[in-house]
């Protein structure tokens, strides 16, 4: 009975390992991409990244530019709006207007994630565009009152060839918070069931160190293929920021995983020595080549 609880033990411990990062990935596809306050605010510090500024720029400068017919004058007008554009982004309307824009559009972006209703999600500059009409007004520049305030839109997301990880990221947000707690559970019941329970605390820590290390790779690995579903014509830098911002969460929880699974293993890991330590009533006993290092059982 009790090598089979042993057993049960170890193979829960293994388990934990592969668990820990799909329960960060589905706490992260629910709080984080599922919830609209949780996506404005990964979304709010690309306001400030270069890369996506000048995306922007060149984006409603293009939309100008193929509205206005300015002639002669339109490289001109070309370089005063991209201006105007890149100086209005350093401005706090601007980031009002950011995060505006990406409470606008999280809804598009979480359907084209999640279902089958829409393959692309895109960002809607309009409330941008407008501020940059009004600055170009005040300026005096010609043509500014016919620059669009509509139809100008950024792509985020599209989806048509997610596949499988679209049906993943979709379990993954249904999970939500029960995977995590699930995981606790097989946690707690693989150190019940050892028969040395400090030394499953132990390979407990290092399972989520495992598992820390498991999630980074996915995000790592997972990048390249999200971003080379995008069109041609989308900017890959912009494109990357957006990824990097929307995963910053789960490269945190990634780090945090490996450390605490790191103390946890090496705090049990003495705990234990000095116990031996102590039962056997002399110094360096418990660590030589007959000390049990194995699995827990």
């Amino acid at each position: 009975m009790r090598s089979f609880l042993s057993a049960v033990s170890t193979a829960l411990i293994v388990l934990v390992a592969v668990l820990t990062p799909l329960s960060a990935l589905s706490v992260w596809a629910e709080r984080e991409i599922g919830d609209t306050d949780g996506y404005v605010t990964a979304m709010a510090p690309l306001a400030s990244d270069p890369a996506v500024r000048n995306a922007v720029a060149d984006r409603i400068t293009e939309e100008v530019i193929g509205q206005v017919d300015a002639g002669p004058l339109a490289a001109s007008v070309r370089a005063l709006v991209h201006e105007a554009v890149l100086s209005f982004a350093g401005t706090d309307a601007y980031r009002t207007a950011w995060n505006t824009v990406n409470r606008a559009a999280h809804t598009a972006v979480e359907q084209a994630l999640t279902s089958d209703e829409g393959d692309t999600a895109s960002i809607d500059l309009a409330p941008v565009s407008e501020q940059v009409k009004r600055q170009l007004s005040m300026a005096g520049v010609p043509f500014a009152d016919q620059i669009p305030v509509v139809g100008t839109r950024i792509t985020v997301v599209e989806s048509d060839r997610l596949g499988a990880a679209r049906e993943v990221f979709d379990t993954l947000q249904i999970a939500g918070v029960w995977l995590p707690l699930a995981t606790v559970l097989l946690a707690v019941t693989a150190v019940l069931c050892a028969r040395r329970r400090a030394r499953a605390v132990l390979w407990l820590g290092l399972a989520l160190a495992v598992g820390g290390v498991l999630l980074r790779l996915m995000i790592t690995v997972g990048r390249e293929p999200a971003l080379d579903d995008l069109p041609p014509d989308v900017d890959h830098a912009a494109a990357g920021a957006v990824f990097d911002a929307l995963t910053g969460t789960l490269r945190v929880v990634s780090w945090w995983l490996v450390g605490v699974g790191a103390v946890v293993a090496a705090g049990t890991w003495w705990l234990s020595r000095d116990r031996e330590r102590e039962r056997d009533g002399r110094p360096g006993a418990g660590t030589g080549a007959g000390a049990d290092t194995g699995p827990p059982r």
